[in-house]
């Protein structure tokens, strides 16, 4: 059987099984080479340094909750429904990813900090998923907001003890599901006709 070919995403995929052994402070592009069996010469063709590559593997990280957010803002239906559900499916992949694989979240918070130019967009994407939302809910009548950019900030913001991840902490304590359910229903309120 031939050699599988060398991709970025088996590359990425490596990167991540190595970040999650060993950590950011030890990992390196060796030890990422070293689990798909080539040189480290090879995984450079793909990813230019290895700033590149921790970069990409945070992005990849992060674009997974915003795939499946999506998927929410493009269903139809009412759009405070949508709403609803985007920001408590926000809530729970942020949930999961801090609890479900603690060593593997912790590797990413380092990454983040190091990636600034990626996390901005992330915020800027799911920014974007809100104000479709919003407009949408505009649009039905539903909604009050002018511009729905600015009130898609507000809800973001208003929202952080349960996405943004210096609150990780906090996440697995009791009743934070009862307090997300609290903040929730007063933004939708908020944004009524």
């Amino acid at each position: 059987m031939p050699p599988e070919t060398l991709t970025p995403e088996r590359i990425l995929e490596a990167t991540e099984e190595v970040l999650r052994r060993y950590g950011p402070a030890k990992a390196t592009v060796v030890d990422v080479a070293r689990a798909l069996g080539v040189s480290h010469g090879s995984v450079y063709r793909h990813f230019r340094t290895k700033t590149a590559l921790r970069e990409a593997v945070t992005a990849r990280w992060l674009d997974r909750t915003s795939r499946e957010l999506a998927e929410i803002v493009e269903e139809d239906g009412p759009a405070e429904e949508r709403l609803g559900r985007w920001l408590a499916t926000l809530f729970q992949a942020k949930r999961h990813k801090a609890g479900d694989d603690p060593e593997l979240f912790a590797t990413y918070m380092a990454l983040i900090g190091e990636s600034g130019g990626v996390v901005d967009r992330h915020v800027s994407d799911l920014e974007g998923q809100l104000t479709e939302i919003i407009e949408a809910g505009v649009t039905e009548g539903a909604f009050r907001a002018d511009p729905p950019a600015t009130t898609a900030h507000a809800v973001f913001a208003a929202t952080g003890r349960f996405h943004d991840p210096c609150y990780a902490p906090e996440w697995s304590h009791p009743g934070i599901t009862a307090d997300f359910e609290v903040v929730r229903d007063l933004v939708l309120r908020g944004l009524r006709q």
